[in-house]
């Protein structure tokens, strides 16, 4: 059981900067970068049961991009702790940013929960979406509306 939950929260021993390396490359691309369905797996730090879902994550570059699997490593970091949905979304947006200083960053999140299925309310249809926009993302609403297009609106 120790060892499970070692795997589990594996992100508290991994830094961002660990898993980008030298992943950041210098390129004048200006257009959406945009990985979708980045499928993770965390614990409610509330009730300690999973909580499971798809990351979309996209950035518009400014001057420098980052290797595409290198996004789906970053929602690891974060992803493997004990969490709620709104931080890990704001955590991976926020860490894009800091590695790559880009014009925006959108993040979308969608869970299903245990402690929502299992206890409480007992809804097992459920599932929560956060979101997390900055620069562009968030003050352009022409980018804003062409990152929501191009991402489901469905859990999937």
């Amino acid at each position: 059981m120790e060892r499970s939950f070692r795997e589990l929260t594996g992100g508290y021993d991994k830094t961002v900067e660990e898993v980008v390396g030298g992943g950041v490359f210098e390129e004048q691309y200006s257009e959406m970068v945009l990985v979708r369905d980045v499928e993770f797996y965390s614990l409610c730090e509330h009730h300690m049961l999973p909580f499971y879902g798809r990351m979309h994550v996209a950035y518009i570059p400014d001057g420098r991009i980052i290797g595409l699997s290198k996004i789906p490593r970053i929602v690891d970091v974060f992803s493997r702790r004990l969490q709620v949905q709104e931080r890990l979304t704001a955590q991976v947006a926020e860490a894009l940013t800091d590695v790559l200083k880009p014009k925006g960053v959108g993040v979308v999140a969608y869970a299903h929960h245990l402690c929502m299925m299992m206890r409480g309310v007992e809804k097992q249809n459920s599932s929560a979406m956060t979101s997390c926009l900055l620069g562009s993302f968030r003050d352009d609403a022409r980018t804003r509306a062409e990152f929501l297009g191009l991402v489901p609106n469905t859990p999937g």
